[in-house]
């Protein structure tokens, strides 16, 4: 059984889809779409840059769904349907929007523009340098649980991204961040990184953020999916767009439940898991399920390889 994975934020780079759309006239007509959605010419900043713009949240996010589609697209145009081959879809934060959108839930201008409002508001939600994110490595999610206890001090200090069982992130104020990285090594903890990001993703900082989703949702809510998605805050599969609704709302100051969800869709059965438009979610799976398949599928190359494959 396969599921099929989209990368989330801090995948994007400069180039990112221009090979694929001087490839494919499918690929090219997904970033034309997003373009026009936008009423923005994102393609363009995705394939000239510069970095810093295409690292702003609210680009960000679009362009890494925008990316992922484009691989399938080309996939469907090849005639490779995600649906009759896979068992189940996620993605990691943003990702689940990609995932979304790879299975019917949401068409691609919707997706684009949701993913739009969703980092302008993730943005907005606290000032910069308020807020701020630390990696841990070699850290469970207890050691990061019993470190962010410690940090907080009154401020907010919590687990954002339980990636894989040695890479856990939190997220909160920036003095808390600060402390925590000052600590982590009394705690047990290899190293803490604080990430060059300009707001607290995935902590109870984000409620702005999440109201204006719940608004925007509740505008564009999601249509009957085609596979099941495993959801960031439940690490369990969903099969109801209610539901979905709600939990994508959860999910801006929820927990990033990665290594539960994969896994959870490898206690499931699922042997072969591929990542869509990324190569960076794939070295998790792996360091959660070691003898599951994974594939990473990016290139022309990849996505025939792909194809022929399965």
């Amino acid at each position: 059984m396969i599921a099929f994975l989209f990368p989330g934020q801090g995948s994007q780079k400069v180039g990112m889809g221009h090979d694929l759309a001087q490839a494919s006239a499918a690929a090219r007509e997904v970033f034309e779409e997003v373009d026009d959605a936008l009423n923005q010419k994102l393609f363009a900043l995705m394939g000239e840059g510069p970095e810093s713009e295409l690292t702003m949240t609210a680009n960000a996010q679009p362009a890494i769904m925008a990316n992922a589609m484009a691989v399938v697209r080309v996939l469907e145009a090849g005639g490779f349907v995600l649906s009759e081959k896979g068992t189940a879809v996620a993605g990691h934060s943003l990702g689940e929007y990609s995932a979304l959108a790879s299975v019917g839930a949401f068409d691609l201008s919707t997706t684009a523009k949701l993913l739009r409002t969703r980092g302008i508001a993730m943005q907005d939600a606290v000032p910069i340098g308020v807020g701020g994110m630390c990696a841990l490595l070699g850290a469970d999610l207890e050691k990061a649980q019993a470190l962010a206890d410690a940090a907080a001090q009154g401020d907010v200090c919590e687990v954002a991204n339980d990636n894989d069982p040695g890479q856990v992130v939190l997220s909160g104020h920036l003095a808390a961040i600060d402390r925590a990285v000052e600590l982590a090594r009394d705690h047990g903890i290899k190293r803490a990184i604080k990430l060059p990001v300009s707001a607290p993703f995935h902590c109870s900082l984000m409620q702005p953020a999440a109201l204006r989703m719940q608004t925007a949702l509740g505008n564009t809510p999601p249509a009957p999916f085609r596979l099941p998605v495993y959801a960031n805050v439940t690490a369990a599969p969903v099969t109801d767009a209610a539901e979905e609704q709600r939990l994508l709302v959860e999910q801006i100051t929820g927990r990033v439940r990665w290594r539960e969800s994969i896994a959870a869709m490898a206690d499931a059965g699922i042997t072969h898991f591929v990542e869509l438009g990324g190569k960076v979610v794939g070295p998790m799976v792996k360091k959660i399920a070691p003898d599951a398949t994974v594939t990473s599928v990016v290139s022309m190359d990849e996505i025939e390889a792909l194809a022929g494959s399965v």
